[in-house]
């Protein structure tokens, strides 16, 4: 039986709005669950996009700061290159320099993959975190209420690469991955995980992502080349954010910016 999911894309000006609206996602998305629930799962990525969303989520003079209750927010991670938490490349320390540092959030609260092991003995330890902060009971996979993922110009996602074993991964909830990169190993959330989600947003900027992302969104359905494929939640919202160099080969949006895809597999 074919599949359908319907994607929504908002177009903005630049990265700076772009950040904005990442950080609106997330304020909104904690504030939402912490209502009807009494508490918000968050699972955020790395790289030099995430960067100034987070910058804007820790400071005081934005709203951001105030709508969010950080002693209810949980903070995951989507994935993790295999470093020490305080090395530059590591997905945790960019988040803690930047946002975690700084507001009030309680440190049990913080769940990040534990870079300096073994990718293998990183992905158990955190899978097993996963199942026990959930209480996960046999195949059950983890209901996050927003993971926030970026897309690489190679079409991978999280540490989802492709051609990976890691894509074959389905039951598991977390996976070490061996990459072509200056850090080999990394440790991801895997697909099923993501796509149980309630809600995932995508930020994608910069024209070096057009290409892709218009295959990806467009492009025939081939998920071992273009993994981010892969992700379609099965009840939950798919939404890309992105600047206007990104969304430069999608069809234009509407007059407020947003425009809607139905993808077919």
């Amino acid at each position: 039986m074919r599949k359908t999911t319907t994607v929504i894309y908002r177009v903005l000006n630049d990265a700076e709005e772009l950040a904005q609206a990442s950080a609106e996602a997330i304020a909104a998305a904690a504030e939402r669950s912490i209502a009807s629930r009494g508490m918000a799962r968050i699972a955020i990525s790395g790289g030099s996009t995430p960067k100034r969303t987070f910058q804007l989520l820790a400071d005081a003079a934005h709203p951001f700061r105030g709508q969010i209750d950080w002693t209810r927010l949980q903070i995951y991670w989507a994935d993790e290159r295999c470093v020490p938490p305080d090395n530059p490349n590591s997905n945790f320390h960019n988040a803690w320099q930047n946002l975690l540092s700084k507001v009030p959030i309680p440190d049990q609260n913080i769940c990040r993959i534990e870079g300096e092991l073994p990718a293998e003995e990183a992905a158990a330890r955190y899978e097993s975190s996963l199942r026990n902060r959930f209480r996960l009971e046999g195949a059950e996979l983890p209901q996050f209420d927003l993971i926030m993922l970026g897309l690489g110009t190679n079409g991978h996602t999280a540490s989802l690469f492709p051609y990976s074993d890691a894509l074959d991964s389905m039951m598991h909830l977390a996976v070490s991955a061996h990459v072509d990169d200056t850090v080999p190993w990394r440790v991801s959330l895997t697909w099923p995980v993501i796509n149980h989600a309630s809600q995932v947003v995508f930020q994608v900027q910069d024209a070096s992502k057009a290409e892709v992302l218009q295959q990806v969104l467009q492009g025939p359905y081939q998920p071992e080349v273009l993994p981010s494929q892969l992700i379609r939640p099965q009840n939950g919202e798919l939404t890309f954010l992105l600047d206007r160099a990104a969304a430069s080969k999608l069809p234009a949006p509407g007059p407020d910016g947003t425009g809607m895809l139905e993808l077919t597999r």
